[in-house]
């Protein structure tokens, strides 16, 4: 009894935490020698710890951020990232919503100088921001058109040519 009680309840709080999977493909916005070349496939997980779905004013949706971690996997010449932070929704209507998400990300690309194509990011850790417009398919599946910007904000020594990409992709909210 005590062993269904203590699952009932685990199933209830991750429940309650656990709000979202996405996958993804973008392409680099980039252009000139900072251009990757290739697809990016990305996958985010969503936790929602402070109930932001329920706030019932925008000062509410403000202080209830929902918290991401993700990785996206360059193909050609891209970098490949893992990332993670704090996004925040705002509905338009009931089924169109925009998105904001800011936080870091650790990459995988040429710092400075080298050969080849592609971005000179100058440090390894750079600040990531991404912006979505959304539509809600069901109550559940949603589709939204991506993009986001990775830089160090010229707080690193070295090139920041930064990371853009522009994408599409597929959220199931749980």
């Amino acid at each position: 009894m005590l062993l269904s009680t203590l699952s009932v309840s685990h199933a209830v709080a991750a429940e309650t935490v656990f709000d979202e999977l996405r996958f993804g493909a973008s392409g680099s916005i980039n252009t000139g020698n900072s251009r990757e070349s290739g697809l990016f496939p990305s996958a985010t997980i969503f936790f929602d710890p402070l109930s932001s779905g329920t706030a019932t004013t925008w000062q509410q949706s403000i202080l209830e951020p929902r918290i991401y971690l993700g990785a996206s996997a360059g193909t050609g010449s891209g970098v490949d990232q893992v990332f993670g932070g704090f996004s925040w929704t705002a509905d338009i209507t009931s089924r169109l919503f925009v998105e904001l998400g800011l936080g870091a990300t650790v990459h995988n690309g040429k710092l400075n100088g080298g050969s080849g194509q592609g971005p000179e990011l100058g440090c390894r850790l750079l600040f990531r921001e991404q912006v979505a417009v959304g539509y809600r398919v069901t109550g559940n599946w949603q589709i939204l058109a991506t993009a986001d910007h990775s830089s160090h904000a010229n707080l690193c020594d070295g090139p920041n040519n930064g990371l853009s990409h522009a994408g599409l992709a597929i959220g199931y909210k749980f």
